[in-house]
């Protein structure tokens, strides 16, 4: 078991909601922007913001081995590169400063003012500079509901499927954090019964409800890294929507894959929640349909119970929930996916980011796209105030949250990602 972090009998000095997604049991870790616009590495603990960078430059941090600018920096990546030993010992640490009977920073009003924001006071940023970026495709639901809408439905899955967790190589100089909006990508289509392609905007364009780990400096060129010690090279997960433009993408797929109908955008959330929290939640992956190969197998409960939704919400109007689903539901876990990824020696170094792939569950209501909601623009999703959706329309603002709950632990929970979609770029005039 990870730490006396995840206690669930531990209690906070600080004010938080019954049902904060960020109890002192969670920590997650972030980058943020203060109010006297100094970057710095921090945590959440309800609806603060706290500066590790303040907290160990006064002295919070002495009995835990880190270098001086461990926090002072716009990026996670060195303190992920310092590997699980040191994430647990500032997670535990960082539990004991906020504990309710602990005197040493909750009675010292300059210390907590110089420690602790108002999640109004400061600004987000994207929590890791993404070196590499693959997406999953391990869904068996969305791999099928997919396959059957585009080639036989007896035959949804390709043959490969079943044997190994497809991916694809992304590009990160487009992943950006919740908040930031995303315009309307343009792009070469074919039209219905047409044998040219046109140009223009994506009249198809989707989210796809996702999960991403981050990696830690994991293995050296030629090293793979064996599935049951995959965790250890896995620092934490956020919330992932993977933005398709679904006309684009069908007319350029072929031969190689996904390229313009992907890569114009990816919305993270900003804080990342570490597998030491989110242990309560463990379970089994589902039953696999054939035997893979030994390389794959794994022991033990792999993934975790996490509560995933996705709302839509019209220019001024309320929004409305239309997926729930569940990060269990992937038939390919992490550790598989990681244990696959190098199993050829790709090396894999802190920071990388791997997608889980769209989530979607068993029912028509947990399906994690509009593809597979309005199954392809033939079922129109019906929104509270009245309209329907095929796709995302311009102005609509995409929300996905994500938390873990359950009778006797506490709730840990993911926040948002909240993306509002613009109209197609045009230049400002001179």
């Amino acid at each position: 078991m990870p730490t006396k972090a995840n206690d669930p009998k531990r209690k906070t000095w600080l004010e938080t909601a019954a049902d904060t997604d960020f109890p002192i049991q969670n920590i997650p870790f972030g980058v943020f922007l203060t109010r006297d616009d100094i970057i710095t590495i921090g945590t959440r603990i309800g609806d603060y913001a706290i500066d590790l960078g303040a907290l160990h430059q006064l002295g919070y941090f002495s009995e835990i081995p880190l270098t001086d600018d461990i926090f002072l920096q716009d990026s996670l990546n060195d303190f992920i590169a310092d590997g699980r030993k040191t994430w647990r010992a500032v997670r535990n640490r960082i539990s004991e400063i906020f504990e309710a009977n602990n005197p040493e920073l909750r009675d010292n009003a300059d210390h907590r003012d110089t420690v602790i924001f108002a999640m109004d006071e400061i600004e987000m940023q994207l929590p890791v500079q993404i070196g590499d970026y693959t997406d999953f495709y391990s869904s068996k639901e969305h791999a099928t509901n997919v396959g059957s809408m585009f080639r036989d439905p007896d035959n949804a899955l390709l043959p490969n499927w079943l044997h190994l967790p497809v991916a694809y190589h992304g590009r990160s100089s487009s992943i950006i954090p919740s908040g930031i909006s995303v315009h309307r990508p343009q792009g070469q289509k074919l039209p219905n019964g047409a044998d040219k392609p046109i140009f223009g905007p994506s009249r198809q364009l989707d989210f796809e409800l996702e999960m991403a780990f981050i990696t830690t400096a994991a293995n050296e060129l030629g090293q793979p890294i064996p599935v049951d010690q995959a965790e250890e090279y896995i620092f934490g997960l956020v919330l992932f929507n993977d933005w398709t433009a679904r006309d684009i993408q069908r007319w350029e797929y072929m031969p190689l894959g996904p390229f313009l109908g992907k890569n114009f955008a990816s919305s993270v959330s900003c804080w990342i929640v570490t597998l030491d929290a989110l242990e309560p939640y463990r379970t089994n992956s589902p039953k696999p349909d054939q035997e893979v190969l030994p390389y794959l197998k794994y022991s033990g409960k792999k993934t975790f119970d996490i509560n995933l939704e996705v709302s839509i919400q019209p220019e001024g109007k309320e929004e409305t929930v239309v997926c729930k689903s569940n990060f269990k539901h992937l038939y390919w876990n992490m550790s598989q996916q990681l244990a696959h990824h190098t199993i050829n020696g790709c090396p894999v170094n802190s920071g990388d980011m791997m997608g889980s792939g769209t989530i979607s569950g068993p029912t028509p209501d947990s399906y994690g796209s509009m593809l597979e909601l309005s199954w392809k623009g033939s079922k129109p999703v019906k929104l509270n105030d009245g309209s329907d959706r095929k796709f995302i329309e311009d102005h609509d603002t995409v929300i996905m949250r994500g938390h873990c709950e359950k009778a006797g632990a506490v709730r840990i929970g993911f926040g948002e990602i909240s993306t509002k979609i613009k109209p197609v770029f045009k230049p400002k005039k001179k």
